[in-house]
């Protein structure tokens, strides 16, 4: 190993070492109440060379949802890859159910994704090019997934093809996340008062949401045409 490679290890070492360390401290303490002298600390680095390699909270916290955009989509291409026979509409609930399980085994990331997807962290200054531009690569590619399965549908017939394809998957995306947050904060109200359980009622969400796109047999899809 050259000197010159030994040292761009050692930095991307250090980098993953205060990447690391801004998760701990960001999940423990709150983004918001969370400073980099706090990250400089945990990393047990100065605050100067925490700077060196991040020039803002907001930059560590785009590295931090890489991080979990990653392992979201790992998390989706193993489901899918498990049960190839599915149809469109399997697949798009597969793909919201495979959510729903990421957000209960991974809260800290599903918070982190889910604060950049409800605000308007792009326009943050501090932040560089590249990261935004990773965020948004794999934001699309999470995306896509949902996009492809509905091309897919209605080439195969389980969908209807009057449907207009990318403002179907912003709907169904935002509908779930809707839901999701909503089973998050009333989820004791839910089952104390009416019995009602957030897994039964992500997988009645998600039915209810399909019959919307749905191709029944004999339907006049002109008919559904708002």
């Amino acid at each position: 190993m050259g000197v010159s490679h030994r040292k761009e290890k050692e930095k991307e070492i250090r980098r993953n070492d205060i990447i690391d360390a801004a998760e701990e401290v960001f999940f423990s303490k709150g983004y918001e109440a969370a400073t980099m002298d706090d990250v400089a600390k945990k990393a047990e680095f100065s605050k100067r060379t925490v700077y060196v390699y991040f020039n803002s909270k907001e930059q560590l916290h785009f590295e931090i949802m890489v991080r979990g955009y990653r392992l979201m989509i790992e998390r989706i291409e193993t489901s899918l890859a498990k049960q190839q026979d599915m149809n469109a509409l399997e697949k798009i609930k597969r793909i919201g159910l495979t959510l729903y399980q990421f957000n209960i085994d991974f809260p800290d990331y599903f918070d982190a994704i889910m604060s950049y997807e409800n605000s308007e962290k792009d326009f943050d200054e501090g932040v560089t090019d590249q990261s935004k531009e990773e965020c948004y690569a794999l934001g699309e590619s999470l995306f896509g997934y949902l996009r492809s399965t509905l091309e897919e549908g209605i080439k195969e017939g389980s969908l209807r093809s009057n449907i207009d394809i990318i403002s179907t998957a912003i709907i169904i995306w935002s509908f779930t996340l809707g839901l999701f947050n909503t089973l998050a904060k009333k989820k004791n109200y839910f089952e104390n008062y009416h019995q009602k359980y957030s897994e039964d009622l992500i997988n009645e969400g998600l039915s209810m949401m399909m019959k919307m796109v749905e191709k029944t047999n004999g339907g006049n899809e002109n008919e559904e045409k708002e």
